[in-house]
């Protein structure tokens, strides 16, 4: 089974991933964020300083290290996100800004002729992202947005961003006819939803489970992308 858990921004999708992998054996597969790509990438930088070029660039990065990681993984894995994800921020950047906390309270971002180019760009990108989908996840679990977004300085704040990019993902899954069920509730809920869906067999508890992946959780460096050292890309 390779499995991808859904949703845009502050939805959990990484907790509830390392919380099935504990749960269900199946090996997790991720991706390095954007600011973890930007030290190596365009030092210096913020997200929010990136034009639409780099943007373009991180993406890139992004899905082909989540790529070359499901490529390793031949006997099923539960991913935290999709080559989906990527594309559809990097789409709704065309709608809301390529900085989306510049037009939080703008109901229209000026199409310049860098905007304009820019959504060409993400159009192909689509091409490529979507095939991924298609060929490399048989199912989808979509959490939806069911509380406020979490302002910790590494999402974007616009709420507009975070709806239009769920309803995007939502639309290609369903466009790509790849099974996909949406799935709320607290973490313990989402477990018991997703073994009964899938008549997945637990390893251990879903309580073992959630304490291993808040564990893990624990550990994800939120240091600021320009106090951060390089990493190592694959």
């Amino acid at each position: 089974m390779n499995l991808a858990i859904s949703g845009t921004y502050s939805v959990g999708k990484t907790l509830t991933t390392m919380a099935v992998s504990h749960l269900t054996g199946l090996t997790r597969s991720s991706a390095k964020t954007m600011r973890e790509l930007l030290p190596i990438s365009v030092p210096g930088k913020t997200l929010e300083e990136c034009t639409a070029s780099e943007i373009i660039m991180l993406i890139m990065r992004r899905n082909q290290e989540r790529a070359v990681n499901e490529s390793h993984l031949p006997n099923g894995f539960v991913s935290d996100g999709s080559s989906l994800h990527e594309w559809s921020y990097g789409t709704v950047r065309v709608l809301v800004g390529i900085n989306p906390n510049e037009s939080v309270n703008l109901d229209n971002v000026e199409m310049t002729d860098e905007i304009r180019f820019y959504a060409q760009v993400m159009e192909q990108m689509g091409v490529p992202a979507r095939q991924h989908a298609k060929a490399s996840y048989d199912s989808f679990v979509h959490l939806p947005v069911e509380f406020p977004i979490v302002e910790d300085g590494h999402r974007p704040v616009s709420e507009r961003f975070r709806l239009l990019a769920d309803e995007m993902l939502l639309k290609n899954i369903n466009e790509l006819e790849i099974p996909v069920h949406i799935v709320g509730g607290t973490i313990p809920e989402r477990l018991e939803k997703i073994v009964d869906i899938y008549g997945f067999t637990p390893q251990m508890s879903i309580e073992e489970a959630i304490a291993l992946a808040k564990a893990d959780y624990a550990k994800i460096d939120t240091t600021s992308e320009t106090d951060r050292a390089p990493v190592a890309v694959a």
